[in-house]
């Protein structure tokens, strides 16, 4: 399973990148909104040490300028993938950029149809959004679970990112599903490593090692 990092924060970044657990990255223009810096240098120093995939999202609402925004955003970094919204205008720009070789992640997914389409329309990535369905008293791990049986079914080459993830059960039952990508906030990433047993079993040893020390 792979892990993006679901923020703009190029430290947040580069700190779970030093551990290791970075393949990627997510950004949407609110998160992009919060560092309240420059786009294109934040872009920049993000893909100055990351080299999975990282989402940089368009902001018009037609396909022709959907195109135009994908273009420019496709030559600022080598591994852009440029996120669209799950919209027919959406779709539409998704096949444009399928056969125009760029790669793209459809956002704001919530029915196993819109996934199914935007798996026919070319998309690399499709990012359902469980922890917003989890908000109006849907399961969202189960929109997840239809999308990957749906995707094996018909053998699309579509990824599927579970996105809107709010804390570690999510990426566990991402995980036990069988989805290829979780998007993860860095908060919801540090919770994951820990756990109150490995803390009392860390004391145990230390305290137990003093002991030996003093022999």
């Amino acid at each position: 399973m792979k892990f993006f990092i679901d923020t703009a924060n190029v430290e947040a970044i580069r700190r779970a990148h030093e551990r290791g657990m970075v393949d990627g990255v997510t950004t949407n223009p609110s998160l992009v909104a919060k560092e309240g810096r420059d786009f294109r240098q934040i872009v920049d120093e993000i893909a100055s040490f990351v080299k999975g995939p990282i989402s940089l999202e368009v902001v018009s609402e037609d396909a022709e300028g959907m195109m135009k925004e994908a273009r420019e955003l496709n030559t600022w970094i080598d591994n852009a993938a440029i996120k669209i919204p799950m919209t027919w205008e959406g779709l539409k720009a998704v096949r444009m950029c399928a056969d125009e070789g760029i790669k793209t992640n459809v956002t704001l997914v919530f029915s196993p149809n819109q996934a199914l389409l935007a798996a026919k329309a070319g998309a690399t990535f499709v990012s359902p959004f469980i922890g917003r369905l989890d908000d109006v008293g849907h399961i969202g791990m189960e929109l997840v679970e239809s999308i990957v049986q749906i995707y094996s079914n018909y053998g699309f080459d579509t990824e599927v990112i579970v996105a809107s993830i709010r804390h570690p059960v999510h990426v566990y039952e991402a995980a036990m599903i069988g989805a290829h990508i979780a998007t993860i906030p860095p908060a919801v990433l540090d919770k994951m490593v820990n756990h109150p047993l490995t803390d009392v079993g860390i004391k145990r040893f230390l305290a137990d090692w003093e002991k030996v020390k003093k022999k």
